[in-house]
């Protein structure tokens, strides 16, 4: 199945890759556009949705249930004890298995006494649902492909569970009317309307759909493969110094990020701005009484604010990213930050009679909802997607001591967070310690970064490679619009 419409950018989402059995990788494109369904297909879908939730809940709680009565640590087990009946660790298979005995007839909720058809939803829809169970706890048991363990699933409410995803052999495209796309689902009546705001590229062919309810309505991220697309992989570019571009994190003020060419990209603050109507409104959804209509209305008027923010802070990321890529560098360099550990909590400290005090939070808990505010992680991320669709390679660093040594002479000068620049006496130049920081990370890239050893509280620098970019560095430094040359100031 293929779609028409021609388009080169997206702007929602991520990019995937999947691995075909002969070796090669094909790109899918995530699109996301607003569907408007018409009354009986909100029912519907709704229904689906409870539906889904109540089958991901139920094989969530058979698991938990298998662990609470047939797991226990050796060193736990008394000595004399009666053994339980031993039964089968349900999978991801063993669960499936059972979607076949729910669709003989219709399933009564416990608690609710509530009927559910699970003959009305996909059969393909209700297997994603075991897929997801399964994903979520071996995450939970034994991590990602990193080794980090997520925490213990949680069942869903219908605020937690949103999402439907209908393969591509369930939809088939009944025709588009200039921006719009008129989409036919199984055992979903009537024809599903998508609104167009941008075209569906030529040549695509639809995987699958994901349907999510939002608080605004309904979206469709639909998902496109292009088989078109040559093999391409980024490791294959080498970096060198004129084809890649540092790039510091810089949180200060109005400035969001720094680069090796000299040059400041600025910061959105996107929750800042929003932060006092947002908490007028939470305000006043306190004070009404839990379960009214009121706060309902007020909930509703909370979650689109929370939707704004959030949406204009991707809308920031992707400009901000195609700001970088359309600098015509093949390699990015970034800082390999831990944002988990930069907006945590501050240790509490304790006197001897046991009281608490001051550790320091109280400043750090605006510099925390800063960094949250920022969202450095999504932004990478989203930088990693637009560079690789235009050809380019992204490599995160170790950042330690590149916002301290200066980047054209093996001198720490900036030692203090304070100290945002220095003036070189010697040179009458003044450097800019955010885009030193930026030339710093293009150099740990390169890898023409000192090596840098504490002896006795003092960094000594080891083997250097300085003097081989020091008429680079310098060229950048004095051509950015943070240097003042001799020159300039005796022009004042």
């Amino acid at each position: 199945m293929t779609l028409n419409n021609s388009d080169i950018y997206t702007r929602k989402y991520t990019a995937q890759e999947s691995q075909q059995p002969g070796g090669d990788f094909q790109v899918l494109l995530n699109y996301q556009y607003r569907v408007y369904p018409d009354i009986n297909q909100k029912h519907q879908i709704n229904s689906w949705l409870r539906i889904t939730r109540y089958w991901y809940n139920r094989q969530l709680g058979d698991r938990f249930n298998w662990w609470q009565h047939n797991r226990n640590d050796v060193n736990s087990c008394p000595l004399t004890c009666s053994l339980p009946e031993l039964q089968e660790n349900p999978d991801f298979y063993s669960q499936k298995k059972q979607l076949p005995i729910l669709k003989e007839d219709l399933v009564i909720v416990q608690h609710s006494s509530e009927l559910l058809d699970f003959t009305s939803v996909p059969s393909q829809t209700l297997q994603d649902v075991s897929k997801r169970v399964d994903l979520a706890f071996k995450r939970f048991l034994q991590g990602d492909s990193n080794g980090k363990r997520s925490g213990k699933p949680r069942f869903k409410n219908s605020a937690r569970y949103r999402t439907l995803r209908i393969e591509g052999q369930a939809i088939a495209v009944q025709r588009t009317e200039k921006d719009w796309l008129f989409l036919s689902i199984s055992k979903l009546k009537g024809w599903l309307t998508v609104r167009l705001h941008r075209p569906l590229p030529n040549g695509f062919i639809l995987k699958n759909m994901l349907l999510t309810k939002k608080s605004d309505g309904w979206y469709a991220t639909i998902c496109l493969e292009d088989p078109t697309v040559p093999a391409f992989s980024p490791d294959e570019i080498i970096p060198t110094w004129d084809n890649t571009l540092g790039i510091d994190a810089v949180l200060h003020e109005q400035d969001y990020l720094a680069t090796s060419e000299g040059t400041k990209l600025p910061a959105l603050k996107s929750f800042r701005k929003s932060e006092k109507r947002l908490a007028q409104v939470q305000r006043r959804k306190e004070k009404k009484r839990k379960g009214s209509k009121a706060r309902r209305k007020l909930a509703k008027r909370q979650g689109r604010e929370h939707q704004r923010i959030a949406r204009a802070r991707i809308d920031h990321a992707f400009k901000t990213a195609h700001a970088l890529v359309r600098t015509l560098k093949k390699v990015f360099v970034h800082e390999d930050l831990n944002l988990k550990a930069l907006s945590k909590r501050n240790k509490a400290k304790l006197d001897e009679d046991g009281k608490f005090l001051p550790n320091g939070q109280s400043a750090k808990s605006g510099l925390n909802k800063s960094w949250n505010d920022a969202a450095f992680g999504h932004f990478f991320t989203t930088l990693e997607y637009i560079a690789g669709k235009a050809g380019a390679r992204v490599i995160a660093v170790n950042p330690a001591y590149t916002s301290q040594l200066l980047a054209y002479r093996d001198e720490i000068v900036f030692t203090d967070c304070h100290i945002r620049s220095y003036w070189d006496t010697e040179l009458s130049l003044n450097v800019d310690r955010d885009i030193n920081a930026g030339i710093n990370i293009k150099r740990v890239g390169l890898g023409l970064f000192p090596t840098l050893k504490r002896r006795k509280g003092n960094l000594v620098v080891g083997d250097s490679t300085t003097n081989s970019t020091l008429k680079e560095v310098l060229a950048v430094l004095k051509n950015a619009p943070e240097a003042y040359t001799l020159s300039v100031l005796r022009q004042v």
